[in-house]
């Protein structure tokens, strides 16, 4: 495959085609030169999500108007799919509008809508369709999720954590399990254990996004999960509260074995300059000394602290190493941080530092001149 392809090149001229020959062989006489020719008109121009709702509008224009039909040639694909070029990584998107295709027409038949969802949710996961099903008919959808848990498919039981993630990627946002994550509780409690990678770690995504409004919670299903001699659960925990660690939360760092109070001092932090230039690297250099009687565990990541257009400097964290150090003896470790013009940062001129933290805590800075030139901005 090409290198460098984009996300939104998965739904290209080649998923399009495999739509049209899945249609053509579940439903009699379908126009596959119009359906093919109203879908490409206008793809290119299109970014990803917009490809998928372009798609969707196509299909309904083409698909029978009668929304049982019509679900019935979409399930009838199943059997029939062209699941694309295995070396494709992208190659799963040309089934996502089909089943988003449910999510958006499918509201008024709950329970045929579920059902085709379960069925179809291995050719692409059906993680944003199911989401409207969540905000309209809640206690309906709840009853098939407890269902799927048990479900031999794998996908299905991923659909369950990852289609409830309150602050799931590309997805609609659901403000209820924002406010309140306790109806998910018993669904993850269900598959924390999973023999399946692939859905116990959709558990710890779905734990991480409810991290980012109550914390505490999930420190406390941790607390409860923990198991030092289950190494599926040590590591779902892991990652389930990546962003707990990232942020510093004071309760993470035990329960993850790490030294809850460390005991250190700082010898040096050294930047090797005090000027750089935008496109330029800046190196930096730290030794810690531990000052306890035992061994401690502990993170050390780093915080640059960036200007704003406003003046103001907000910080972001980046990850350096997690490190076992014995009583009295100190610890050396360098790093180069480059300030290259991205798309998803700005950079301005003025006052920046590096600080750096331990388990979340700070534990010093130094500070240096970032110059960014007037076309850079």
């Amino acid at each position: 495959m090409a290198e460098n392809r984009l996300m939104k090149d998965g739904l290209g001229a080649d998923a399009t085609e495999r739509i049209v020959c899945a249609f053509a062989s579940t439903l009699k006489e379908f126009p596959t030169d119009q359906f093919r020719s109203d879908a490409l008109n206008g793809l290119g121009e299109l970014e990803l999500k917009e490809r998928v709702a372009h798609l969707i509008t196509v299909l309904h224009q083409y698909l029978p108007g009668n929304f049982e039909a019509a679900v019935a040639s979409i399930t009838a694909i199943k059997p029939i799919w062209d699941h694309g070029d295995d070396d494709d990584p992208l190659r799963g998107f040309a089934a996502w509008p089909i089943i988003d295709y449910i999510g958006v027409h499918g509201l008024d038949h709950p329970e045929l809508s579920l059902s085709a969802l379960k069925q179809l949710t291995s050719l692409f996961s059906a993680e944003f369709a199911i989401r409207p099903f969540i905000m309209r008919h809640p206690d309906a959808t709840f009853q098939h999720l407890k269902q799927w848990c048990n479900d031999p498919d794998e996908h299905v039981r991923r659909l369950v954590s990852e289609g409830t993630r309150p602050r799931l990627p590309w997805g609609q946002q659901l403000p209820g399990f924002i406010d309140d994550p306790m109806p998910l509780l018993p669904l993850l409690e269900l598959l924390k254990d999973d023999e399946s990678e692939y859905v116990r770690r959709s558990v710890a995504n779905s734990l991480n996004d409810i991290s980012k409004d109550h914390p505490d919670i999930v420190i406390q299903v941790c607390r409860n999960w923990v198991d030092d001699s289950n190494l599926k659960i040590s590591k779902l925990i892991r990652h389930a509260t990546r962003t707990l660690v990232k942020s510093g939360h004071p309760d993470v760092f035990g329960l993850l074995g790490y030294s809850e109070t460390p005991q250190l001092s700082v010898q040096s932090l050294h930047l090797d300059r005090q000027h750089i230039e935008l496109g330029e690297s800046i190196s930096f250099s730290l030794l810690i000394k531990s000052t306890a009687s035992k061994q401690q565990r502990v993170v050390i990541d780093y915080a640059v602290h960036l200007m704003k257009a406003n003046g103001k400097s907000a910080a972001k964290v980046f990850k350096l190493k997690s490190v076992t150090i014995e009583p009295g003896k100190t610890v050396e470790l360098h790093k180069s941080h480059p300030f290259k013009k991205i798309t998803t940062r700005k950079y301005y001129t003025g006052q920046h530092a590096i600080e750096l933290l331990v388990n979340g805590v700070g534990y010093g800075q130094a500070e240096f001149e970032l110059s960014v030139p007037q076309t850079a901005r």
